[in-house]
């Protein structure tokens, strides 16, 4: 009994630790964070019933599909949305089955860092323009809250978020999010900013309102390619905790089985309205730090945010978060999003002087940023989907040997 109790509460500890990114996606995309939150634990469970619960994993709402999620809810609306995001599981199996066929390696040679180096980039840099907005108080050409206030708690909620990753310690160190949002939802509620009557009024339990997919192959083909950056980085977040607990999960139960079950996760969530999911590095941190290796701990974090979904007043105090102060976030996060995606060629050491690597990140920053678009008739493709198939079609097509004027030397093989 007193295990369980123990288990228990570091579920919920596991919970509070990702909760912040896993909010903030839904409150970015104007998904309901109910569904977040239930797509996050019945995803984790399945994830578990996949690999044997062998793996001290939680999935979280993935930031790679914000801008995506945005774009296509604004072209194709929610329904249709729903669907790709639903069909953007199936790049998992995919993966999945690739891993299983011909190993790691065939997906290394697929995907090297010269091609989701700029593509993770692309996923924090294409929405730059709506954390300023947000920041500014301005929803399109509207301005909603006064400008001098909105960047007030902008800054605020920016700070804070700052001070507290650089100079928190144990685990206050692994929420800052969730720290700038306090503080800027406090000061935001002092100078009458937040409608308090709404979450006085909402009731304390209900079921979220599900939204059902609606077929939309246009939709599909959009959100397709962007899974391929989550699933990537769901191999780093293996490979993450492994070295964490010092087992090897890429052979037991083995990395098509974790793939699959994420897959089923992003699947779910698509059926029922939430945004997809993925590992979070938030949890690993706090696995490292507590030494709980325990997957059990997940479990009672699923359940925790299944219940959580189900709080009806909850929902309501996220709805009424202040557009800056979720702006002053943005502007951090998306930042820390493109950087990851630098380090990522840094870290491999992508020569940037070789004309075959330089075309690859050229080309997929300026389309990205650019907001190019390709249409094929009813279909079209834009953001991270085209970006990633840009840099994966340049990738194999490209020389891998360059000419120079000191003759033919071996472009770096990234």
């Amino acid at each position: 009994m007193f295990q369980a109790l123990k288990q228990a509460l570091a579920g919920a500890q596991i919970l509070f630790v990702a909760f912040g990114a896993m909010v903030l996606v839904p409150l970015l995309t104007g998904l309901n964070p109910s569904l977040a939150l239930l797509g996050a634990g019945v995803g984790t469970l399945l994830f578990q019933l996949t690999t044997g619960r062998k793996v001290p994993i939680f999935l979280g709402s993935s930031f790679a599909f914000i801008a995506p999620i945005i774009y296509a809810t604004q072209t194709w609306g929610l329904p249709s949305t729903m669907f790709g995001l639903f069909a953007a599981g199936f790049m998992y199996f995919v993966f999945a089955g690739l891993v299983r066929w011909r190993g790691v390696a065939a997906v290394n040679r697929l995907l090297p860092p010269v091609v989701i180096g700029p593509v993770i980039m692309i996923i924090g840099l294409s929405v730059a323009t709506v954390a300023s907005d947000m920041a500014m108080g301005r929803a399109g050409s509207q301005q909603v809250i006064p400008y001098q206030t909105a960047l007030m708690l902008a800054a605020i909620s920016l700070a804070t978020t700052v001070l507290v990753a650089i100079h928190a310690r144990g685990m206050f160190r692994l929420v800052p999010i969730l720290a700038g949002v306090i503080a800027g939802y406090s000061v935001a509620g002092f100078m009458g900013l937040v409608d308090f009557e709404k979450i006085a009024a909402a009731p304390w339990l209900a079921v979220p309102h599900f939204v059902t997919p609606e077929v939309n192959w246009a939709a599909a083909l959009f959100m397709l390619p962007v899974a391929i950056a989550p699933a990537i980085e769901h191999i780093g977040g293996v490979m993450a905790i492994g070295g964490v607990t010092g087992k090897d999960y890429t052979r037991d139960p083995g990395l098509h089985r974790t793939l699959a079950g994420d897959g089923l996760g992003v699947c779910i969530a698509g059926l029922i309205g939430g945004p997809p999911v993925t590992t979070y590095a938030e949890v690993t941190g706090a696995v490292m730090i507590t030494r709980n290796f325990n997957p059990v701990t997940m479990s009672w974090a699923a359940l925790f945010a299944i219940a959580m979904a189900f709080f009806g007043k909850f929902d309501a105090l996220l709805a009424s978060i202040p557009m800056p102060v979720m702006g002053g976030i943005m502007v951090l996060l998306f930042g820390t999003i493109a950087s990851i995606g630098l380090k990522t060629l840094i870290e491999a050491k992508v020569d940037l002087m070789a004309p075959r690597n330089l075309v690859i990140v050229s080309v997929v920053l300026t389309c990205g940023i650019g907001a190019l678009e390709l249409k094929f008739g009813g279909f079209s493709l834009v953001g991270v989907g085209l970006c990633s198939l840009l840099a994966i079609v340049l990738n194999l097509v490209l020389p891998r040997r360059e000419a120079h004027h000191e003759g033919i030397v071996e472009a770096q093989d990234v």
